[in-house]
């Protein structure tokens, strides 16, 4: 058991957790939570013994292996699959051992142990691991110097996932994976035999690979029970009665002052208002929920609607050498409102297919229509480069808007989450979260008619990534994103496309299909959510009963009647005044829902007009 034991630990004078206790049994799964900047990855150092604890004691048991993300990617000339096996050091000294070792009881005792930890199958092991997290096979058997940094990181995830420690620390793995490495990670965790935490915002990773969620909060930590969307039930359910009994404190706190205050100076009642006082020095004050509000995300309304399609492109190759193009006969459509998520593993050309639309890669052929001034916002993550170090969000914006006075740019600055003093922090200063904010701010800071957002959400905590989803949402322009973040796709995204096989095709599924595909396409197991699914669509060796078409007709129709019910009822409620600002995330659910009734909806009319059309034929 992983026992924290009256803990308080204090990092440049700032108290990050105080007098917290929290006991972690072998085997949980645990998503360890809390805003950017509370002390999440710094509690990982204390219990890896890296820094001292101000009180208390953290206690791991004796024989535990503690393993965790290696900070620096690895290097050098050996293969990704020789990395990853020298990660299980035991086995390593051994076989090591065993090419040396003359006497014949020690080599009796060496194959006895590699035996039974199972070594002879570690090569298969370990090329399982990187060919979940997206290594081909020829990959696998390529030198480590030969990738670029956020590859070789993905090796160190692989390393330490192949290490299978008895607890295993793991800080944000998902931001150097793709969504389809997400997927093959979330399932991974899920079905992970030892006792692993993990610092993630990913809402989906949480809610599928945790059982047990450990939340850190002004100094405190606590663990729940259940998944994340568990947790958000209980923690609001407990902070409700926390500002009741707050209230009540209060309230009784003002009784007894009242007293006192009234009867001290009379010497019949000196007793009993002395008691008072007492009681109110005895009485331990209930700190109410102190509301953490969320910076909003807001992108600026393009000027002008142009008529569609703001793009059209037929038949186009594209890449950076034109005896290799990277992708192949692309023909797609985009038009004003179209929320669209690019599907694909890394390297198989979603950048290359945004650089195509932003207008920063041409052609080699095809065509390519734009509406006319068509203006087009563009974020990565790598862009924080060329952000000036040296200077502010205000800076930033001042060099936008040279002529605009002093109160213009600072209104502006603060529309992009940087008011008062924060405009004149310096970029070196700010956290991941804020540069993701200022760049968003500048990318969008001309009212662009179309935004491409290759990975928002790395940095970003949960609550973010719902304020980032309710921009979203709220912008009358097209979208194309690039995300391993599966709610916020959910959330926003009403079209798939995979970018696979050097082309871009729709994808005619959801991300529940595209996820059963990718964890299939990489050698896993059937999860059990997955069997549950199997079991319930299996068909038995039957002669399917066919529905006449009348009826299907009207089945279909009576569907659509109902869906059509269920939308009306969410957009009622999405009406309702400053609901995205006063409930973000419900504001996101029903946001999701919609779009998940609508997708539904689409499905049922396409049954009754096929259904209709076989009618018809029949007559």
């Amino acid at each position: 058991m992983l026992s924290l034991d009256d803990i308080s630990i204090r990092i440049a004078g700032r108290l990050l957790i105080e007098n917290s206790t929290v006991q972690i049994v072998p085997g949980a799964r645990v998503g360890f939570v809390g805003r950017n900047g509370v002390g999440k990855s710094t509690l990982f150092h204390a219990i890896r013994g890296d820094l001292p604890l101000e009180t208390g004691s953290i206690a791991i048991p004796p024989r535990w292996r503690v393993g965790s993300l290696a900070q620096e990617a690895p290097d050098g000339p050996e293969s990704l699959v020789e990395v990853v096996l020298k990660a299980d050091l035991e086995r390593d000294a051994l076989l090591r051992e065993a090419d040396t070792a003359t006497d014949p009881h020690r080599i009796a005792e060496i194959q006895t142990r590699l035996v039974d930890i199972d070594a002879h199958s570690a090569p298969a092991r370990a090329a399982s691991i990187l060919s979940g997290l997206g290594f081909s096979t020829e990959d696998q058997a390529r030198s480590c110097s030969e990738f670029s940094g956020g590859w070789r990181m993905r090796v160190a995830l692989a390393a330490t996932l192949f290490a299978a420690p008895d607890l295993l620390l793991l800080d944000e793995p998902t931001n150097y994976l793709d969504l389809e490495g997400t997927l093959w990670l979330e399932d991974h965790l899920a079905n992970y035999p030892r006792t692993v935490i993990v610092i993630s915002h990913d809402r989906d990773l949480l809610d599928t690979s945790v059982d047990q969620i450990l939340h850190l909060d002004r100094g405190k930590l606590t663990l729940y029970k259940g998944t994340y969307s568990s947790f958000e039930e209980q923690r609001a359910t407990r902070e409700m009665i926390e500002q009741k009994h707050a209230k009540k404190q209060a309230d009784e706190r003002k009784r007894l002052q009242a007293f006192v205050d009234r009867f001290k100076a009379k010497a019949s009642k000196a007793k009993q208002a002395q008691s008072r006082v007492k009681m109110l020095e005895k009485m331990k004050p209930v700190t109410a929920l102190v509301t953490q509000d969320v910076k909003e995300i807001t992108f600026p309304t393009p000027e002008k609607i142009l008529s569609p399609p703001i793009i059209a492109v037929d038949d186009v190759s594209v890449g950076y050498d034109p005896a290799k193009p990277v992708l192949n006969h692309v023909t797609l459509r985009l038009d004003n409102d179209d929320r669209i998520a690019l599907l694909g593993s890394n390297g198989n050309g979603k950048s290359t297919l945004v650089k195509l639309l932003a207008g920063k890669l041409p052609q080699f052929s095809g065509k390519i229509v734009r509406a006319a001034n068509l203006s087009v916002g563009y974020f990565a993550q790598h862009q924080t480069d060329e952000l000036d170090l040296e200077g502010s969000a205000y800076d930033h914006l001042r060099r936008l808007m040279p002529q605009e006075t002093e109160t213009k740019v600072r209104a502006r600055t603060g529309a992009i989450g940087f008011s008062g003093k924060a405009g004149d922090t310096k970029v070196s200063s700010l956290s991941g979260g804020e540069k993701a904010r200022l760049l968003l701010g500048l990318a969008t800071f001309y009212g662009p008619n179309m935004i491409i957002l290759d990975e928002p959400t790395n940095h970003l905590d949960i609550d973010s990534r719902a304020a980032l989803a309710e921009a979203i949402n709220d912008y009358p322009g097209a979208i194309i994103m690039v995300s391993h973040d599966r709610y916020l796709i959910e959330a926003c995204a009403d079209q798939l496309w995979v970018v696979a096989d050097k082309t871009v095709t729709a994808y005619d599924g959801d991300l529940d299909d595209y996820r059963r595909s990718v964890l299939t396409a990489r050698g896993m197991r059937t999860s059990a959510r997955d069997r549950a699914v199997n079991e319930r669509n299996k068909v038995a060796p039957k002669k399917e009963k066919k529905i006449p078409l009348k009826q299907r007709i009207s089945e279909a129709e009576a569907e659509m009647a109902r869906i059509n019910g269920i939308i009306a009822k969410i957009d009622t409620a999405l009406a309702l005044p400053d609901i995205f600002k006063r409930d973000p995330k419900q504001a996101a659910q029903l946001t999701k829902a919609r779009a998940s009734a609508a997708s539904a909806l689409q499905r049922a009319e396409e049954d009754w007009l096929a259904a209709s059309s076989s009618l018809e034929d029949a007559n």
